[in-house]
């Protein structure tokens, strides 16, 4: 039977050296949901990212990304790390780039045309198409930001992962950032790590809290003068039936 969840985890733990990072957590999300993962430092959050991409196994409990291992399924899941974790200053173009997510699509390690068709769709896509020959190191910070969201659509996914994709941008382009995962999210499912909740409060459709635990609440539409002049619009804001503290959840 075909699934109608893009992830599901069932009673997972997970633990290094000392202790758990993850306690015998669930957690299902549907297709085309748009959920950003928050909490505190250490609370989980990259560890889970880790898991659901296959790079680290469970102590213990089940992961399945689009019915199938976080292996199997690599190829239909885009991912985009943290841009802290990437040398800006590399001497890539724009393309180049963008082709890195084609790694893995065939067997020759040479890209393809296809590979290269793909590229520029993607970077289309984030409308930065025209700035294909450009070197990377030159493009603004929100541009580098859209150039990585393209590498990680180059393999045409179904599900896309992003660690803090609005880290070290301005407000313009968190905004141009918004409105292209607004549009992926209609053939996609879309999670996002983020301290933004500024942001993501704005776009997302569920709000899934790790810190050790895991809990996943809704967003709900709220209006009011008072709304608009802190946040500028009516934002989605977090419904906190639950909080996080240390030992997990407690409801008020």
């Amino acid at each position: 039977m075909k699934s109608d969840h893009a992830i599901v985890l069932k009673d997972v733990s997970f633990s290094y050296n000392r202790g758990f990072v993850l306690d015998n957590v669930s957690l299902s999300v549907k297709k085309k949901d748009f959920a950003t993962v928050v909490g505190p430092n250490g609370g989980g959050k990259t560890t889970l990212l880790k898991l659901l991409l296959g790079l680290l196994k469970p102590d213990s409990g089940s992961i399945e990304i689009l019915g199938q291992s976080p292996e199997q399924s690599r190829l239909r899941v885009g991912y985009m790390p943290q841009h802290t974790q990437l040398d800006m200053q590399f001497p890539v173009t724009v393309m180049d780039v963008a082709l890195m997510g084609r790694l893995g699509s065939n067997f020759w390690g040479r890209y393809s045309k296809q590979d290269r068709i793909e590229a520029e769709k993607a970077l289309e896509e984030v409308d930065l198409k025209a700035y294909k020959a450009d070197h990377f190191s030159q493009l603004s910070g929100g541009q580098k930001q859209r150039v990585l969201i393209a590498r990680a659509l180059c393999s045409d996914p179904e599900l896309l992962l992003l660690d803090e994709p609005t880290a070290n941008v301005d407000q313009e382009s968190e905004l141009a950032l918004f409105s292209i995962l607004k549009e992926l999210n209609n053939r996609m499912t879309i999670l996002i790590v983020s301290h933004d909740l500024g942001f993501t409060s704005q776009v997302v459709k569920s709000v899934i809290c790790v810190n050790r635990k895991i809990n996943i609440h809704p967003t709900t539409t709220m209006d009011g003068t008072l709304v608009k002049d802190l946040y500028g619009g009516d934002p989605r804001m977090i419904r906190h039936d639950h909080r996080c503290s240390e030992r997990g959840h407690s409801c008020d």
